[in-house]
């Protein structure tokens, strides 16, 4: 019979400070930060530019007219001697007093003293033109917009259409880019229904319908046959889920069972696959028993399990905490700073935790004001909030402070925040 005393239970490492978790996962998306390749601009949309965009040559390239009517030299009248259209290069104005009619965009020829629109101008029965000049000049000078080789937009800036546009302006053929990472979903819970009313015990699956698109607004692709859910709760079935999806995705989001209840197997199952904690449970109310997790296979490819509260707020609250700023790191972008509003009602502090507090915003004046309906099991606060105000540990938001705001995912393109 052993006479060694039972040992104690390992005690759980304290959750990390929300500020802290939030660099911290930061950090392991950059280092794990997705490879770049270069993508034709029709196909760059979404993605990240790995390399700063510069441009090839002077924008403009070459003197342009930034209006239709004559070219000129010399006092008027003018005596025409040709036209210029975009895309053609004109011979140059060589003598006082002749003009040549042009089109907007097209290049202003050597020589040429002043524009004069065509709705300033006349044209007397000898074909000789009048008009009076504006004072500025009507024409854009070469490198106005920006000089050859200069750098017009950093690294790590999402590519949209105002970019591709600006990418074909200077020149540009392909973009160095990182693609959108991939992310799947795992539902876990035998109690969720995903059809129909709540009913006999059994609760509506809110999470697997809308995870997906919060994690598209943060510039994820997530396919419909990357949702998977519920699984059984059984930690066999937990491994088996996890080991497939991860054979696709870079990131794969889990619901529920975070903890260390009689049918979380959330931690064993990770533990199954080798997996080490970023961070494991955050110091924030709501959502305090958030995880993230990196999985390393042999060939060295490093992805991410994000375990999210089953409970939906919570979820949330994990996704903004931990999934944003590992998916800004993983796409090479910049951890976004976050806003500042001022409160115009009071909010709770939650002691030693970080209070993310429901708000909606009020653009006109730049006031948040709390919502209701913010347990952490509700979604309707979260349906008509803007963002989570940051109510440090230790404090209280009062009327008139100014506090940080964790905006939630918008659509690509809006700028609200």
């Amino acid at each position: 019979m052993s006479t060694q005393p039972p040992s104690a239970p390992v005690a759980e490492p304290p959750p990390a400070g929300w500020e802290e978790a939030r660099s911290r996962v930061y950090a392991v998306g950059l280092a794990a930060a997705l490879p770049s390749t270069p993508r034709p601009l029709a196909e760059a949309d979404g993605h990240t530019l790995a390399e700063p965009l510069t441009t090839r040559t002077d924008l403009p390239a070459f003197p342009t007219s930034s209006v239709d009517g004559w070219a000129v030299r010399g006092e008027q009248p003018w005596r025409v001697v040709g036209r210029v259209l975009a895309g053609s290069t004109p011979a140059p104005l060589t003598s006082d007093g002749t003009t040549v009619e042009i089109a907007t965009g097209a290049m202003v020829p050597e020589g040429t003293t002043a524009i004069v629109r065509i709705e300033h101008s006349a044209r007397d029965p000898e074909g000789l033109v009048t008009g009076v000049p504006r004072p500025r000049p009507e024409w854009r000078l070469p490198g106005e917009e920006a000089r050859a080789g200069e750098e017009l937009v950093a690294s790590g800036t999402p590519v949209d259409p105002a970019l591709i546009g600006l990418a074909a302006s200077c020149g540009q053929d392909t973009l160095q880019v990182r693609r959108p990472p991939r992310a799947a979903l795992l539902v876990f819970g035998d109690e969720l229904l995903t059809s129909g009313p709540p009913a006999d015990g059994r609760v509506r699956d809110s999470l697997g319908p809308s995870v997906p698109s919060w994690l598209r607004r943060y510039g994820c692709q997530v396919r419909a046959a990357d949702v998977v859910g519920p699984v059984a709760d059984t930690l066999p079935a937990h491994v088996a889920a996890l080991r497939s999806a991860l054979g696709t995705a870079d990131l794969v989001c889990t619901t529920g069972g975070t903890m260390h209840g009689p049918v979380d197997h959330l931690h064993p199952a990770l533990e199954a696959l080798g997996a080490d904690h970023v961070v494991n449970t955050v110091a924030v109310r709501p959502g305090f028993p958030m995880l993230l997790a990196r999985v390393t296979s042999d060939d060295g490819r490093v992805r991410f399990v994000a375990g999210l509260p089953g409970n939906p707020q919570s979820a949330v609250v994990a996704l903004v905490s931990l999934v944003a700023p590992l998916l800004a790191g993983l796409q090479g972008r910049q951890l976004p700073v976050l806003p500042q509003v001022t409160l115009a009602e009071p909010v709770p502090g939650r002691g030693d935790y970080t209070h993310l507090a429901l708000v909606r915003l009020d653009r006109a004046t730049g006031t948040a004001y709390p919502v209701r309906h913010v347990g952490s099991a509700m979604l309707r606060g979260l349906a008509g909030a803007d963002g989570f105000a940051v109510i440090p540990p230790g404090t209280s938001g009062s009327v008139g402070d100014r506090v940080r705001v964790v905006p939630l995912p918008l659509l690509p393109g809006e700028r609200t925040w």
